[in-house]
């Protein structure tokens, strides 16, 4: 089962057929011309059941079809693409947004790997850089670590269902990380590589903030500059309290969406202030 919606390979013509037969814009009517607009679209994917990933008509095209202008037109794209009813992307076109997936993440010690084969999906890693090195001041703080204390460091652009999803960093004390250099980590989830070694995450504090994708990430995740990226950190410790794994993860906004299952006397929520560069 696909974890992903597939895209259709070709777009549908806007017409007032359609549209089942409605009447085009009112132009000396009550209702904004961008709410018309954002009317016809939504009917549009309605009467043609369009699914996610469906190409729709260009912004040329409903101009034509409208008899509006383009300001007009990508003022209602836009608030379609606010509410995820759509998606744009530069160069390519509008489609039919596809949902996001609802992660759990936060609310669990799981990582991607797991959550995402347990909904059905396909994980695989493009392994950007695994090494030893010497832990800086902050990895080391986080590890428990004196500065210079060798490391493993292990950085992958993570794919699910062969679309980029998230950019992560790991960093594991020796003793824990040096089981990585023999297992395959484009294919092979760590966490089970580590558990087949007797190194088991029991407890730990993950959080998740808001940012904008640098030139980089934006490249490697494959989405704009700017675009929405949140950033899940996380530290595991084993049952003897010894902390085995700290990472940073950045996540694609238009895809993913972190639930919380709470309930009363078992959740403790607390707001975190960071001072200087997160």
């Amino acid at each position: 089962m696909s974890f992903l919606p597939q895209q259709a390979s070709r777009g549908t013509a806007f017409t007032p057929e359609s549209r089942n037969g409605k009447p085009p814009v009112d132009r000396a009517g009550d209702v904004p011309l961008y709410e018309q607009v954002r009317n016809a679209v939504v009917d549009l994917i309605s009467a043609d059941g369009l699914g996610p990933g469906a190409i729709l008509p260009s912004e040329h095209e409903l101009c034509r079809e409208l008899g509006v202008s383009r300001t007009v037109v990508r003022q209602a794209l836009g608030q379609l693409e606010n509410q995820g009813v759509v998606e744009r992307v530069r160069g390519k076109g509008t489609f039919v947004a596809r949902p996001k997936i609802g992660e759990t993440l936060l609310q669990t010690l799981v990582g991607l790997y797991d959550d995402a084969t347990q909904r059905g999906g396909t994980v695989r890693s493009d392994v950007i850089d695994h090494r030893e090195l010497g832990a800086d001041g902050d990895v080391a703080d986080t590890l428990k670590l004196s500065p210079g204390d060798p490391v493993v460091r292990l950085e992958r652009l993570r794919y699910v269902d062969g679309e980029p999803w998230s950019l992560s960093v790991a960093w594991m004390p020796l003793e824990v990380g040096q089981h990585t250099f023999t297992a395959d980590m484009t294919t092979e989830s760590l966490y089970q590589v580590l558990q087949s070694h007797g190194i088991v995450g029991t407890t730990g504090t993950r959080s998740v903030e808001a940012l904008s994708a640098t030139s980089e990430a934006a490249r490697l995740l494959q989405v704009p500059k700017g675009s929405a990226l949140m950033k899940l950190r996380s530290v595991r410790k084993d049952a003897d309290g010894q902390v085995i794994e700290y990472f940073v993860a950045f996540h694609r906004g238009d895809r993913s969406t972190f639930q919380f299952e709470l309930a009363a006397h078992e959740t403790r929520v607390r707001i975190v202030s960071h001072e200087g560069p997160l």
